[in-house]
């Protein structure tokens, strides 16, 4: 007996899990989307479900949240490259941000300021920046910051310079290193700062940074 297709038994799977799925013919809109979106993520097709956005957005949450990790990773990536706000997103992603898995949890740090502006987002990236063991989550965290918060305000873009300047007077090297290069891909600044500098010449440098930042909001 011929196998069946791979790519059909895994549509079949995504469709089982979103609960109150009908028979084909029989469900109601909210069912056909559901469909599409699964059929969409299963192709990694980013465009089309681009298309059926914001709709979109809460069931790729819900297939996210009910999938195993690979297909989390994918998910991940489709709310990347959408790029749209969706609480609902947000959500499913913030319960991965400590997870073992480094592809996955990379992945969510990618897509978390693509999906949101949240204050709480802003907030996980930089303790992950200042505090976490792995110098590779560390780093993509500062990434993050610098590349994808693309929703931000001006106003609440303070909050992310705020956490960066506060970031050079880390003790660990790499810390200050990874947050001064956020801080120039944002600004295009650097004062003075480098991160081996003697205690002496880096507080200085930070001084002009605070200075940068009260002059920043002043602006505002």
């Amino acid at each position: 007996m011929c196998r069946p297709r791979l790519s059909l038994l895994l549509t079949a799977t995504w469709l089982l899990i979103i609960p109150g799925l009908a028979l084909a013919g029989t469900e109601p809109p909210a069912n056909e989307l559901a469909q599409k979106v699964a059929r969409l993520v299963e192709s990694n097709n980013a465009h089309g479900l681009r298309a059926l956005c914001p709709a979109a957005l809460p069931v790729m949450a819900q297939l996210y949240e009910r999938s195993e990790e690979p297909q989390r990773v994918r998910i991940a990536g489709l709310f990347y490259q959408i790029g749209m706000k969706s609480e609902a997103a947000e959500r499913a992603l913030l319960r991965d941000v400590h997870t073992p898995n480094p592809q996955l949890r990379v992945s969510v740090q990618y897509a978390l300021g693509r999906v949101s502006h949240s204050p709480v987002v802003i907030a996980t990236l930089l303790d992950t920046l200042q505090n976490d063991d792995n110098p590779v989550f560390r780093d993509k965290a500062a990434c993050a910051l610098a590349y994808d918060q693309i929703h931000l305000t001006e106003g609440q873009k303070v909050y992310v310079f705020e956490g960066l300047i506060q970031s050079l007077s880390s003790p660990e090297v790499q810390v200050r290193a990874i947050a001064l290069q956020a801080l120039r891909v944002l600004t295009g600044q650097t004062k003075g700062f480098h991160h081996l500098a003697p205690p002496e010449q880096r507080e200085q440098s930070i001084a002009l940074w605070k200075q940068w930042l009260e002059d920043y909001r002043a602006s505002l």
